[in-house]
């Protein structure tokens, strides 16, 4: 298949393109930022701008993944106006480049940030989520951008795939990351500082699972159907600190204050990835640190 990768530069998209490559795809960059393999085309296309991103769509492409996104929640929360830019704005961009360019499936990464708005105790990609209780700006974009691909869909008969991540770790990791900001921190040999009591849980899914997952979507199946691509088991951000401190060196733990508008970590199946595309991730925790550490040595070399 013929696709684009908007934000394939990134932490994620640069593993979506390398799964891509390697299922034997026709694979495209958009990304201000230089692609990390140079056996790739690459558009240094800004998304804001509408007509570019439209210019840059031409020649018919199968699918296009919507990857770029203010995604650091402490960056959304201090840049609100520019979040909102990056996170609702440019996808609804992207999406009318995909309708003037009739291409024919959107695949739009989203969050299961999105489920702090779901009153369910187990919530799947069915359950309905509530507005007002949204309790950050990084969750209501997503929303938004989730929303305008349904709208998209119905009006004009755009296609689309949304994937609500789990939280992501793993090689080129963003450095605002918190598993990459442990691992950074304690190969420094400095304080690992959590923000709140550390109690937070989380289920973080290794990058290279889920970009198997990104590849997973093409499928016909996938068509306008939700998809939750979450992590194996449930840590604390405590546990996740005390296994890299273990790891790399004995270094002090500290503690700040918590966050506003803090993620609330729910059960999440991938029973529907499962089911409908045969993906499931298969790399647990311990065994994704140590990859992700040995991989930081080997870049400081």
């Amino acid at each position: 298949m013929k696709v684009a990768v908007v934000g394939g530069s990134g932490f994620i998209g640069s593993h979506v393109v390398d799964k891509l490559l390697k299922h034997g795809h026709d694979v495209t960059v958009l990304d201000i930022t230089q692609p990390h393999r140079p056996d790739v085309r690459h558009f240094g296309v800004d998304i804001t701008d509408v007509s570019k991103i439209s210019v840059a769509l031409t020649g018919g492409y199968d699918a296009v993944y919507m990857l770029a996104a203010m995604a650091n929640v402490n960056d959304v929360f201090r840049n609100p106006v520019e979040s909102v830019q990056l996170n609702v704005q440019a996808v609804v961009n992207v999406l009318e480049a995909c309708r003037r360019n009739a291409v024919k499936r959107f695949i739009l990464a989203s969050t299961v940030w999105v489920y702090e708005a779901c009153a369910a105790e187990y919530p799947d990609e069915d359950s309905p989520l509530t507005l007002g209780a949204i309790q950050s700006l990084y969750t209501a974009s997503k929303v938004s951008a989730e929303m305008a691909c349904h709208a998209y869909q119905k009006l004009y008969g755009l296609n689309f795939t949304i994937l609500r991540y789990g939280i992501p770790y793993g090689p080129r990791a963003r450095s605002g990351t918190v598993i990459a900001l442990f691992v950074n921190k304690a190969l420094n040999g400095e304080p690992l500082t959590i923000q709140g009591t550390g109690a937070q849980q989380r289920a973080f899914i290794y990058v290279e699972d889920l970009a198997e997952g990104n590849v997973a979507a093409l499928s016909p199946k996938a068509a306008n159907r939700l998809y939750n691509l979450e992590g194996l088991e449930p840590v604390t951000v405590l546990d996740v600190a005390n296994a890299v401190k273990r790891t790399v060196s004995n270094v002090e733990i500290t503690f700040t204050e918590a966050r506003p508008g803090d993620y609330v970590w729910k059960p999440i199946s991938n029973a529907r990835a499962n089911r409908e595309l045969g993906w499931e991730p298969h790399v647990h925790l311990p065994e994704g640190i140590a990859q992700y550490i040995a991989w930081v040595k080997e870049q400081r070399r």
